[in-house]
């Protein structure tokens, strides 16, 4: 055989292999490819058969946790006259909160505002009018401090000493829960019985059983809803008088859905 024509058939062969290992390999890539974009767009398991209910649960509990807040006003021709009266005055209702025992962790200040104070022109109801221009006569300072009473005995006197103290203004008392978490577990745990009797009674009246739980949701709404006695109290002016304030109960309430499998 002539050696270039051997050559030349050693190199075709060559080429035939290398094509037909090409395609063998986009064949391959090509089924790889095809086996992810299956698994990416796969839907899953297919649905099951699944019933959905709900249930509601109350719990109530005696508040043990009063909050009050008072404001005191500072007034002067400059600010920092204004800063002194309303220190002055804010010290002394703090020193009669712990006189009654109640701890500084208890009290915080929960705004102070420094604002200027104008005079303005008197109306004129005969002309020719002259107005003046609007003046500077002073500041005011205003400072809020909220308490957090936690024997609830002593809420009408402190209130009542608060307004003796000087103080401008008295909002309260506010009756909370302090573990507000256990009672609406409570709540819940009442919802989530509830609930399951409803599925029982809903799988037997169908004739299937429940299998398992699928999904669970709760909605504890706009809780905890106070109850009061006289309590609720706002006072604008000096208290004369010790309230008398009741705490009532506050009531917790979550309503539950829960999702069964069926068969």
């Amino acid at each position: 055989m002539d050696p270039q024509h051997g050559s030349l058939f050693t190199s075709k062969r060559i080429e035939r292999l290398a094509a037909l290992f090409l395609i063998a390999a986009t064949a391959f890539v090509t089924i790889i490819a095809i086996d992810r974009l299956t698994d990416l767009f796969d839907a899953g398991p297919a649905a099951t058969t699944v019933i959905t209910v709900e249930g509601t649960g109350t719990a109530a509990a005696v508040p043990n946790i009063a909050m009050i807040s008072f404001t005191v006003l500072g007034e002067g021709k400059t600010a920092s006259l204004a800063q002194d009266e309303a220190t002055k005055k804010n010290n002394v209702a703090l020193a009669l909160l712990a006189q009654k025992g109640v701890e500084e962790k208890d009290i915080k200040t929960t705004s102070y505002n420094l604002s200027p104070k104008y005079s303005f022109p008197q109306p004129c109801y005969a002309p020719p009018c002259i107005y003046d221009e609007q003046r500077l006569v002073g500041y005011e300072v205003r400072q809020t401090t909220e308490v957090k009473v936690r024997d609830l005995a002593q809420v009408g006197e402190l209130l009542s000493m608060l307004g003796d103290s000087g103080a401008s203004e008295l909002y309260g008392p506010n009756f909370t829960v302090e573990d507000e978490d256990a009672v609406r577990a409570e709540a819940r745990k009442e919802a989530i019985t509830e609930a399951r009797a409803k599925a029982k009674l809903l799988a037997r009246d169908l004739g299937v059983r429940l299998v398992r739980v699928v999904s669970f949701n709760e909605n504890a709404g706009p809780y905890p809803m106070p109850f009061y006695g006289r309590g609720g109290l706002m006072m604008n002016e000096a208290v004369k008088a010790t309230p008398d304030v009741a705490p009532g109960e506050n009531e917790f309430s979550s309503t539950v859905s829960i999702t069964y499998e069926i068969r």
